[in-house]
């Protein structure tokens, strides 16, 4: 009781300060209208995609404490355009779709059984998450050695730059996220199919090459079709150098992984970063499952942006970029984010029935973020008093641990 007591004070006194969200009931924003209800707004009386307005209540002003210009972090992979393929399809979301998302660009990709997304490799590094069916993957990399695993849900892979690789759909359907540890994916000398290499190479080199016939590499495709339509392959991989294993290996299996303390019991926290996933050293992750009503405490990453993708429910998060900018904005399930790097932020289930599903991406080897709480719990308490204008017997019984996902209360 008496740290609810001191929670509710804290808060009260951050209100004063217009420094946690003000919740407006009142008005016609769920209406999709711009009316808070205290005088404020008028209604649209020109044209306006309701559908959205009614997905975006925070983009009409709903949030008092939003100020100042604050730049859109938000895509939704519905608005890109998809490439549709024999055996799958494709969509993505880069800079140009999101020009705060400077260090990370992603893709969501559909294999059907037996369809190969074809021989290729990036002078970018590719992550990918399972989250339908199940994949082959395969990879070679500098020294000849190679890795040939099957994935499952849940599942992570992870390629070095330049290492060549290739994914295969194994079941009726089979969709993961893709992420690469840059923004600009889409320029020209990023991605490297090895049919295209091919059909642009004279044949007397390759026949000089493979030590083949010249007439072998007629039937090669051009323009490279991205997503082969095939059937499940069973050859075994021999020779070589040897099989990638245990910290050089390309697969992070999650069943072998034991899920994080989460001392808010607000749900579930997975941290996939090169101290669980050795060989992935430029893309961090965590997979989070937030309770309905729960919360992402209130933290910025001092190391690198946040790039998003949500998978399941709906919710809401406050980006605060300094000097007084600060902007609210609404997500669902198929969005993407980008939280600017050492912004202040929090994200909140909005839904009183419905898990929230997440996964947060940094272009570093670390997960790395600091708690507010914890930064004011571990701070002089009568610095953070005066600072904040609180009782000191508030400031002296914050929380000192990190909360992570706090449960709805």
């Amino acid at each position: 009781m008496r740290v609810l007591q001191i929670s509710s004070l804290f808060l009260a006194a951050c209100g004063a300060s217009g420094s946690v969200i003000e919740r407006q009931n009142g008005g016609g924003f769920e209406n999709g209208q711009p009316i808070d209800g205290n005088g404020k707004g008028a209604p649209f009386s020109g044209a306006t995609n309701h559908a959205l307005d009614l997905q975006n209540p925070d983009n009409l002003g709903r949030q008092s404490t939003d100020n100042g210009v604050v730049p859109n972090v938000k895509w939704s992979f519905s608005d890109s355009k998809t490439r549709i393929l024999r055996g799958g399809w494709v969509r993505e979301q880069v800079v140009t779709d999101l020009p705060t998302s400077k260090q990370i660009s992603g893709a969501q990709q559909h294999l059907t059984k037996g369809s190969i997304r074809e021989l290729h490799w990036h002078r970018v590094a590719e992550w990918g998450y399972v989250y339908a069916g199940s994949i082959l993957v395969s990879g070679v990399d500098q020294n000849g050695q190679y890795e040939v695993t099957k994935l499952d849900e849940g599942d992570i892979w992870y390629f070095p730059k330049g290492v060549a690789h290739t994914v295969q759909g194994l079941e009726d359907e089979n969709e993961f996220l893709l992420v690469f540890d840059d923004g600009d994916f889409d320029a020209v000398g990023t991605t490297f199919n090895v049919d295209d290499w091919i059909t642009h190479t004279p044949k007397s080199i390759l026949a000089k090459n493979f030590g083949l016939p010249e007439d072998v590499f007629g039937s090669v495709p051009s323009p490279n079709p991205y997503i082969v339509n095939a059937t499940i392959d069973n050859h075994n991989v021999t020779g070589g150098n040897g099989e990638l294993t245990g910290n050089a290996s390309f697969a992070y299996h999650s069943k072998d992984h034991p899920l994080e303390k989460v001392p808010g019991g607000g749900g579930t926290l997975r941290i996939v970063d090169s101290t669980t996933f050795p060989i992935a050293t430029t893309v961090a992750a965590t997979v989070v499952t937030l309770q309905p009503g729960g919360l992402r405490e209130l933290h910025w990453h001092p190391n690198a942006e946040e790039w998003l993708y949500f998978h399941k429910g709906e919710g809401r998060a406050t980006v605060f970029l300094g000097s007084a900018a600060a902007r609210t904005f609404d997500f669902r399930a198929g969005d993407t984010g980008v939280f600017p790097d050492n912004s202040g932020h929090y994200i909140e289930n909005t839904s009183d029935t419905e898990e929230l599903v997440w996964i947060e991406i940094y272009k570093s080897d670390r997960v790395e973020d600091i708690s507010l709480t914890q930064w004011l719990a571990l701070t002089p308490a009568g610095i953070v008093a005066n600072t904040l204008k609180i009782p000191l017997d508030v400031a002296e019984n914050l929380q000192k641990e990190k909360q992570i996902l706090i449960k709805n209360r």
